[in-house]
């Protein structure tokens, strides 16, 4: 090894500092000016300059509903299902469509009737199931839209297809994407965090894989934190016995200087990954416990989630949580909740389902309007896909009926971060079976939510095995109709 490199492996730590003052003067300069103003947009200087325009979103909280909700029993109101229940859905309207292996050899494909009572709701006059009276008193702040389709028909690479933009697990998360662009607007608490829930008669077995808020190619300091549904919402936050703050502050000092050599001596970024998330995890000591303290939540504010929110890792105490972490500057909310799988017990599942997301989901609406962070926070609920107007089993069983999965036409709505609200865009034919007006695939939601973060999501790229990566791959249009 030449003397230089002996040199450069053996600089200490005082003199790097002391040598580079500058540029760590320049980088401290540029932290302070983050939480303020333009400098704000730079939070990376391997990320792209961002936003390309004016954002009229700050931050995004993603409900998925793991699952897949029925479309035609809470939003897509459809007469001919009522007109034709029991008989054969026309060959014209299913035929030669791919459904998933539980009804893709059934013979018989009976339309079947929503199980639910719809009614028209605020100025807007939206369509929604009397399951969800929250959600309707709320109808004139949501924008539906109604012609969603996509291309997967089982629950994991269609989840994986919204969240990543490829059915494929591997590519980075969409909140990855908008931590690595946009940085963090806090600096106690990731910029990226996930939290799960599930119907308390775990009805589905989907299972929430880790790939589903991955970093896949970006750096793995951007990949999403989920916080548990029990104990310490993220592991090993608290100190064991025996040691103090002023220890671990002595501990991780220790180990930067040792990850400061390895860097210095290789480049790895993870390496400056370990670096960033050490000192975050000690900065989520201090900032996790008053994040998670709802002793200052006034008793209508609770009342207005739910009896479950203050369950520890229930879909209403996640909301609530989203709200928090929100308006302390997380930028990218990401809950998951499953039990929306109603196969075979739609007629008991889907109101128990609706029972205990429709409160917690208007609520979160409700809260972020009354704070003043609406106008600038992107709600976004939905599935992964719809359900079939058909009925999956026998029509004489009517205790097990259900609805198999089905990609040809969904709803979804957004709230707030400069979407219309009030509207519905986008229409399915007759039977709610196919996007037939205003069309919205999966990658034009995307590069809309990226637009309305102020992203141009054709040039938004990230270079890997020698290609330019994006979100939305070579597709995906904005959908402009909705924008306010």
């Amino acid at each position: 090894m030449s003397p230089l490199e002996i040199h450069r492996l053996e600089l200490t730590r005082r003199a790097l500092f002391g040598r580079a003052a500058a540029g760590i003067g320049t980088a401290a300069l540029g932290t302070l000016l983050a939480r303020d103003g333009v400098a704000a947009q730079l939070p990376d200087q391997t990320a792209p300059l961002l936003p390309h325009f004016t954002a009229k979103a700050k931050r995004v909280i993603y409900l998925l509903q793991n699952g897949a909700p029925s479309h035609v029993d809470l939003f897509d109101h459809k007469p001919m299902l009522k007109k034709m229940h029991g008989t054969q859905i026309p060959d014209s309207v299913a035929g030669g469509k791919r459904f998933s292996t539980m009804t893709g050899g059934q013979t018989e494909r009976p339309v079947l009737s929503e199980i639910t009572k719809f009614a028209r709701h605020g100025r807007s006059g939206a369509t929604v199931s009397d399951f969800l009276p929250r959600t309707a008193e709320i109808a004139d702040e949501l924008c539906f839209i109604k012609s969603m389709h996509t291309t997967q028909v089982n629950h994991a690479p269609a989840i994986t297809f919204f969240m990543t933009g490829s059915e494929q697990a591997g590519r980075p998360a969409l909140g990855s994407w908008l931590s690595y662009g946009l940085g963090s607007a806090c600096d106690d608490l990731p910029a990226f965090v996930v939290m799960t829930s599930r119907d308390k008669e775990a009805s589905c077995g989907q299972i929430f894989y880790d790939f589903y808020w991955g970093s896949g190619f970006l750096p793995s300091k951007y990949q999403g934190v989920k916080f548990r549904g029990s104990g310490d919402p993220v592991l090993y936050l608290s100190n064991p016995e025996g040691m103090s703050r002023d220890v671990r502050r002595v501990m991780l000092d220790g180990l930067a200087e040792l990850n400061e050599m390895k860097f210095r001596a290789h480049g790895d970024p993870e390496t400056a990954t370990r670096i960033a998330q050490y000192e975050m995890a000690y900065k989520m000591q201090a900032s996790v416990p008053d994040l998670t303290d709802f002793s200052n939540e006034p008793k209508h504010i609770l009342d207005m989630y739910g009896p479950d929110v203050t369950r520890q890792g229930s879909y209403a105490y996640n909301c609530l949580m989203a709200r928090r972490l929100a308006e302390r500057g997380v930028r990218f909310v990401q809950l998951m909740h499953a039990g929306w799988d109603q196969h075979r017990n739609l007629n008991t599942q889907l109101k128990i389902q609706c029972m205990d997301t429709d409160a917690p989901s208007a609520a979160l609406v409700k809260d972020l309007k009354q704070r003043g962070l609406l106008e600038d926070t992107l709600v976004i609920w939905g599935g992964e896909f719809g359900r079939t107007p058909f009925l999956q089993g026998k029509i004489t069983e009517t205790k097990q009926w259900g609805r198999d999965h089905h990609p040809y036409a969904f709803t979804i709505w957004m709230a707030g971060g400069g979407v219309k609200a009030g509207m519905t865009h986008g229409e399915s034919d007759e039977f709610g079976f196919s996007a037939v007006k205003d069309t919205v695939h999966v990658h034009d939601l995307q590069a809309t939510i990226l637009h309305l973060l102020g992203i141009d999501h054709e040039r938004f790229t990230f270079r890997f095995q020698g290609r330019q990566f994006r979100l939305t791959d070579v597709h995906g249009h904005v959908v402009k109709p909705v924008l306010a």
